[in-house]
């Protein structure tokens, strides 16, 4: 049976722990009051499977759409999303010096944008499961140095989701999994060189403002598991559940 829990398990579980509350039956609505369709947010710390769970369950289950800013999923009009987000890594993150945190959430609020748009001129009658919506891009600007002004507070007017599923891992099933480092990228740990140390305090200080930005959300946490089909297979429990 699902545990009540606000925050992931220190303890690995072999079931879904979940936050339940109470939904209203008519469909989603914006701060506006306009409608859009029914969807959940899967997150989680960078290296936690949510990619490959996105490409299993698009290719699995043609009932639900995903929506992401990573190239798999854009169409090619989006194209310019994926384009933007390399130029907010390439350009702006690889050289700090240059460039304010200010204009490095401008860049990236261009994909923000973006997943709520789509929200709101989807098929209200198909739900989505979006990948990690304004919730991880914020969380990377703020550990980028970026202050908490208006534009995250206009971020926090989109739609909500129904439910957040958080995939939780370790730093060091994470730096496993990156191939010890091989694999990161500027915005995955903090200095000027992917170490061990520098990696562990970035994720922990993710996954930290990650819980606290969704904190007032329906939250399931999936813990970590050893197959991803595994992982697969919880999320899609809590969606059907969710959705239906």
């Amino acid at each position: 049976m699902a545990v009540q829990t606000e925050q992931p398990t220190e303890q690995p579980t072999d079931q879904p722990t979940q936050r339940r509350t109470q939904r209203p039956a008519q469909r989603p609505a914006d701060a506006s009051g306009t409608t859009h369709a029914p969807f959940c947010v899967l997150l989680g710390p960078d290296y936690a499977g949510k990619s490959s769970a996105l490409g299993h369950l698009g290719r699995s289950e043609p009932r639900w759409r995903m929506l992401s800013v990573d190239d798999a999923f854009l169409a090619p009009e989006h194209a310019l999303i994926g384009r933007l987000r390399r130029h907010a890594l390439e350009d702006v993150a690889a050289h700090q010096n240059a460039w304010s945190p200010e204009l490095f959430a401008t860049l990236v609020q261009a994909g923000v944008v973006h997943l709520r748009d789509e929200l709101l001129r989807a098929d209200p009658d198909t739900p989505v499961l979006v990948d990690s919506y304004y919730y991880k891009l914020l969380a990377k600007c703020r550990l980028a140095g970026a202050s908490d002004g208006p534009l995250f507070a206009w971020w926090r007017t989109f739609p909500q989701p129904l439910r957040v599923v958080y995939l939780d891992v370790t730093p060091e099933t994470a730096w496993q999994r990156c191939r010890r480092g091989a694999d990161l990228n500027l915005l995955e740990y903090y200095g000027p060189h992917p170490e061990w140390d520098a990696f562990r305090r970035y994720q922990n200080d993710l996954a930290k403002s990650l819980l606290g930005e969704i904190q007032h959300l329906p939250l399931t946490v999936i813990a970590e598991q050893d197959r991803p089909e595994d992982t697969v297979a919880a999320i899609r429990e809590v969606l059907t559940r969710e959705f239906a």
